[in-house]
């Protein structure tokens, strides 16, 4: 297995255990961007801050967990990209009202650019109308 794909590996893990940035910034350049065509991440452009809204994530969501579907290489492109399906039930606070008891199973895809065995840059690619009407939320 290459270092990209191992750092990626392990980058998914800490971050969709809500870890954070603490838990992530190993596998991460400090200054690491991120992008998303989704409205509920439009104010986040770095991927530490990605991080940390995953983290909050799981307030309101406790029992969030993913099911990594497929993570592959693209060598000459120093890129990876992981799909995986969150799911979980929003029984926590935080959302936005009372916990709705709601549960989600969200569909979404990271793909990591990598620079020197480090991620440099992740788009996220996510709907997430689909998810918060699942939650309850929109």
């Amino acid at each position: 297995m290459s270092n990209n794909l191992e750092q990626a590996k392990s980058f998914f893990e800490a971050c969709e255990t809500g870890q954070g940035w603490e838990g992530c910034q190993a596998y991460c350049h400090q200054d690491a961007t991120f992008s998303a065509q989704a409205d509920a991440l439009g104010d986040l452009s770095t991927l530490e801050g990605y991080t940390e809204w995953m983290k909050n994530l799981l307030t309101p969501v406790p029992d969030g967990h993913y099911e990594l579907k497929f993570i592959a290489e693209d060598s000459e492109r120093n890129c990876v990209s992981a799909f995986a399906v969150f799911h979980g039930t929003q029984t926590g606070p935080g959302g936005p009202g009372e916990p709705t008891g709601n549960t989600v199973a969200a569909d979404y895809v990271y793909a990591m650019q990598f620079d020197e065995n480090r991620i440099k840059h992740m788009t996220k690619i996510w709907n997430d109308g689909v998810s918060l009407r699942q939650l309850g939320w929109a």
